[in-house]
């Protein structure tokens, strides 16, 4: 699981390499306005730890190489525009994980995103044998809306104040698919 590359239909997700230091953290400050309302961040009087992009690489690697998690850049035409992240990776009579994913504002729209996360989400049902998906997004992010409404994940419920956004608990919408509710997988849904 630790260096897996997959593509299709103009999308590239790989994992991250310490040489994309420069461009992934250009892209982050680039994007910085646009991702910040819905962001992870430390609940106010928790300091965040400081993390270099080297620790951020490798402890990605670990998280890969035990089977807890995987983050990949996605690429397109070469270049890194955002990133799909497969987490909460759990085995045994489960058998799901959580997906999360952010994009750069210049590519937003241009169905990126959905390409992404199916290519990861096929990845998890037919290489994982992973059995559910699950996506949390903030009722407001309208554009993370139409990203599951396009790939069919069923609404589960609201989850009060589920992460810490932007300096507050924050209240998401939880969405969910079974591998058995995408017999021919998510990328043919958006292609």
């Amino acid at each position: 699981m630790a260096n897996v590359t997959l593509a299709a239909a103009g999308v590239r997700l790989r994992p991250l390499r310490l040489s994309d230091r420069v461009e992934w953290q250009r892209l982050r400050e680039a994007n910085a306005e646009w991702l910040r309302r819905w962001e992870a961040t430390n609940p106010p009087g928790v300091p965040a730890p400081a993390v270099s992009f080297g620790q951020y690489v490798r402890e990605n690697r670990r998280l890969a190489r035990t089977g807890q998690a995987l983050t990949f850049a996605v690429e397109v035409a070469e270049r890194i525009v955002g990133q799909v992240s497969v987490s909460s990776i759990t085995l045994g009579a489960l058998r799901g994980a959580s997906i999360g994913y952010w994009v750069s504002q210049h590519v937003a729209g241009r169905g990126i995103t959905p390409r992404a996360v199916a290519i990861a989400g096929d990845y998890c049902f037919t290489e994982l044998g992973l059995h559910r998906l699950e996506i949390n997004i903030r009722p407001e992010n309208a554009a993370s809306l139409r990203v599951v409404a396009k790939l069919g994940f069923r609404e589960e419920g609201l989850r009060s104040r589920f992460l810490n956004i932007d300096g507050d608990w924050r209240d998401h919408r939880s969405f969910a698919l079974t591998a058995e509710e995408a017999p021919g997988g998510l990328l043919a849904r958006v292609t």
